[in-house]
């Protein structure tokens, strides 16, 4: 051998331990909650300058009442210096007139940012209280999971090796609770390492084989001794308060919005079995998650009516400006969840995800075995039967990612495809046959034996598969006479990107007039067409531009640098999509800065508008009560 020549590195071009992707993903974790606790502040401060008005003005209504059947003059004239001081401070600040010390500066600013402020932490330490008290229980409530069936063996071989990971990585062991789900997905819900639950579809352990799951339940695991529950929690919590907050602002409005609040103060006051509480938990945190769409259809509602009577006339002249508050609030809301505070926290969570990735290598000693995973349920039906806002603590994400999509199944796969379909061949006649494919007779025989399978039959193979299930669907006895003698050799999952097979009972049932068969039938398609939305992202989500799931291509990239074999996707186009790319981005980026600066152009117009009509308010309540008191 040549000593001069060098040697070839089969390996990846950057390779990385999964102790070294653990120690940097960490380090981004910082990064990224440094970054969220800023963005969270920059939301905050248009939040308080519309809410504390909000409170004064109210403070102001309760005072002028109290003083009104008792007097007090030292309360009225502190809050009449207090006003003044306000003043002063708004005047020095945007017309940059008057002269004011430092410590009149500082005490105008406490008094316009403290009061929101506080309003703000103390909803968020309210829901944080109540979803700590929930406990996991309204998360499973939203689930429907369940124990493992201890006549399945699959399911309490399951958790073994649940335990087996804990052990590994030095944690109690966590329970396993399963969906009957139609997708294959899991998630570890909890508050903490003591009462986390690893939830799996049941679907999950047919389509995955031992390394693959041992995979997944070692991510699981990871995840959970890396404290992802506790930063889970909290990412909640924030974008439940701003639910809440939105709700709150809503009540004078609308009925809906009342409901949601009288629900979260029974909820809080207790009373219930914990059964019922767990529902409540969850029913509360799917409709404050729903909260935060950007509509505004109750107070639309509410002032659309048509012919209110005088008294309704005269709470909406009342509650009029609070429109703008409303307006305020929500557009503040949405445009900083989705544009700063939002992607923020899915760019922590997405470092989050890679950093259980990484664990799961350290706990398995096998990278491709979770590759394997992640490329199986992206092809996978991932859809689970739970709330939306439960839908990022998923390993995937439960509404579809197509970022390893359009891959070959492996060679393993395939052969068992293969064979399974030609060990069917003689369910249909040789003419259906023919009919069904418009190939000729001696094709169905073409794959007859699996020996020496190559990905050259496949193709033809996986047509085939696919127009028989769409005859089995639309009730040929031949053709679901194939697909169930092919269910019997592979179980309910069909090969790699070939979706789910029908249920054939109830295809037959329909065929004979069934009535229940049919409701069945038009039901799984309904939650077939809702189990994959088009934008692939719901619940909290929704509130961000960015998904909170990282593209399941940039995780296997990251697992072939760990050692993993499985070839993760190039992206075709070379230097031409490059430039494309960069020009694309050069104009749109520019054009993005520009909304945005209008977008705060126009929250700065409906605080100050709203600073008007409070004041206006204001005014017009205290001359009121001045003519009240000299009556």
């Amino acid at each position: 051998m040549d000593a001069t020549r060098p040697t070839r590195n089969f390996g990846p071009a950057n390779p990385e331990t999964f102790f070294a992707a653990q120690k940097r993903n960490r380090r981004a974790t910082w990064r990224m909650s440094a970054l969220c606790t800023f963005a969270a502040f920059i939301m905050g401060i248009p939040l308080t300058l519309v809410l504390t008005p909000l409170l004064y003005t109210i403070g102001m209504v309760v005072l002028e009442t109290v003083n009104h059947f008792s007097p007090q003059p030292e309360l009225l004239q502190q809050a009449n210096d207090l006003a003044k001081l306000g003043m002063r401070v708004a005047d020095y600040v945007i017309n940059q007139k008057g002269t004011l010390d430092p410590g009149e500066l500082t005490a105008g600013l406490l008094l316009v940012l403290l009061p929101g402020m506080a309003v703000a932490y103390g909803l968020w330490f309210a829901m944080l209280a109540l979803f700590r008290h929930g406990g996991v229980g309204g998360t499973l409530a939203s689930m429907n999971a369940r124990e493992p069936n201890q006549a399945d063996l699959k399911e309490l071989q399951l958790a073994d090796a649940a335990q087996e990971m804990a052990i590994a990585a030095g944690l109690p062991a966590p329970k396993i609770m399963l969906v009957d789900s139609i997708g294959a997905n899991a998630a570890a819900v909890g508050t903490s390492a003591h009462d986390a639950r690893i939830v799996i579809s049941r679907r999950l352990l047919d389509d995955l084989d031992r390394d693959q799951l041992q995979a997944i339940l070692a991510h699981l695991v990871g995840s959970i001794g890396n404290g992802d529950l506790g930063i889970a929690f909290t990412v909640t919590s924030v974008f439940e308060t701003c639910g809440l907050l939105v709700n709150i602002i809503n009540a004078p409005f609308g009925k809906e919005s009342r409901s949601r609040l009288w629900r979260v103060a029974r909820y809080m006051l207790g009373g219930g079995t914990p059964e019922t509480r767990a529902q409540d938990a969850a029913a509360i945190a799917e409709s404050l998650s729903t909260s935060l769409d950007g509509d505004t259809p109750e107070m639309d509602n509410y002032f659309k009516q048509g012919n209110p009577g005088l008294i309704k006339k005269a709470y909406r002249l009342v509650m009029f400006p609070l429109v703008f508050t409303n307006m305020a609030i929500e557009i503040t809301l949405w445009f900083f969840l989705n544009l700063l505070l939002g992607p923020c926290m899915a760019m922590l969570w997405r470092t989050r995800r890679y950093l259980a990735d990484a664990s799961s290598v350290e706990l398995t000693r096998n990278p491709d075995a979770l590759a394997r995973a992640l490329q199986c349920l992206s092809e996978d039906n991932t859809a689970f039967d739970s709330g939306d806002w439960a839908t990022h603590l998923f390993v995937v994400n439960p509404k579809g990612d197509s970022g390893l999509r359009g891959q070959q199944p492996s060679q393993q796969q395939m052969a068992k495809a293969i064979q399974a379909w030609a060990s069917t061949a003689h369910v249909m006649s040789a003419q259906d046959a023919a009919n069904l494919y418009e190939t000729p007779v001696a094709a169905q025989g073409k794959t007859g034996s699996a020996a020496g399978v190559t990905g050259n039959d496949w193709p033809s193979v996986r047509q085939q598969i696919i127009t028989t299930v769409k005859a089995a669907a639309m009730g040929d006895p031949q053709a679901m006479a194939r697909m169930q003698a092919m269910a019997e050799m592979m179980g309910e999952r069909l090969p790699i990107g070939l979706g789910e097979l029908p249920k054939f009972a109830d295809i037959q049932a329909a065929s004979r007039g069934d009535m229940a068969a049919i409701a069945r039938l038009k039901q799984a398609q309904q939650g077939r067409r809702q189990a994959q939305p088009k934008r692939g992202q719901s619940g909290l989500q929704m509130q961000s531009y960015l998904s909170f799931h990282p593209p399941l291509v940039k995780r296997a990239k990251r697992l072939q640098k760990m050692g993993s074999h499985m070839i993760a996707p190039v992206r075709a186009g070379g230097w031409v999509l490059t430039v494309f790319m960069t020009l694309l981005y050069a104009i749109i980026v520019p054009l993005l800065t520009v909304a945005g600066g209008l977008m705060l152009m126009v929250i700065a117009m409906l605080i100050s508008m709203n600073l008007m009509l409070l004041a206006v308010w204001l005014t017009a309540i205290h001359w009121f009560f001045v003519w009240l008191n000299g009556r």
